[in-house]
């Protein structure tokens, strides 16, 4: 029998994700948090790193957020980029969301729902959601959750490193803890091969990392749905 490529093998994956029932999920909504991390301007909407593709998971994000309120969840972190003009990381990445910029701003979809006090925004410096920013301290404080909903972009960045921190440090810990991360509200940006050699940049093919990432995550005990119904 001929052996099937990784390629196809990773395509009927993703497309056989599962969907996870909200009802269930959100049963006790006490114990559940939901962690959104660079929905804001520069990577949606405006700026160097802005993706349309990316832009494309606001929707299902608002739609999310408004499922678990309506359900009692009451934890939402908004775990957001806010760069000083000289950050490190412009040498790797364009500048972006600059503190005090547009940019920096949560998605005005997100920012005007009506419960959006209730929003515990929290500043990075990197990709890594936990480094030098209070999740873990926020973690300590909240022991009832046992439930972490991840969502946001990119997939093969921000979200992947958020979603393994909690999914490691849980082992790590011997704490008992389910990660989701619904497909649907994450994405990654495109930069095909031919683009990247005629601007001189990095090729990023944005379904070859999204889907990968996703595995990747899943392969280590992240919980990978197709969505959160």
């Amino acid at each position: 029998m001929k052996e099937k490529d990784f390629a196809t093998y990773l395509q009927e994956w993703v497309s056989a994700l599962p969907s996870v029932d909200g009802g269930a999920l959100f049963q006790h909504s006490e114990n559940t948090a939901i962690l959104c991390v660079d929905v804001t301007n520069g990577f949606c909407k405006s700026g160097a790193l802005a993706s349309p593709r990316v832009a494309g998971i606001i929707p299902p994000i608002v739609r999310l957020f408004k499922q678990a309120w309506q359900s009692g969840c009451r934890d939402f972190l908004l775990l957001q980029d806010t760069h000083e003009p000289d950050a490190v990381e412009f040498g790797a990445f364009p500048p972006h969301c600059v503190r005090g910029s547009q940019e920096a701003q949560t998605v005005s979809e997100i920012s005007d729902l009506p419960f959006s006090a209730q929003f515990n925004t929290m500043e990075k410096n990197s990709i890594n959601s936990a480094l030098n920013t209070g999740l873990d301290a926020w973690i300590t404080a909240h022991p009832q959750i046992t439930t972490y909903i991840v969502v946001g972009d990119c997939t093969d960045l921000c979200t992947y490193q958020l979603a393994m921190h909690l999914r490691i440090s849980a082992n790590a810990f011997q704490k008992q803890r389910r990660v989701v991360v619904p497909a649907n509200c994450t994405d990654t940006y495109d930069t095909p091969v031919t683009l990247a050699e005629q601007i001189g940049a990095f090729a990023h093919p944005a379904d070859y990392f999204h889907n990968t990432f996703l595995y990747h995550m899943a392969l280590n005990g992240v919980e990978v749905a197709r969505e959160i119904q």
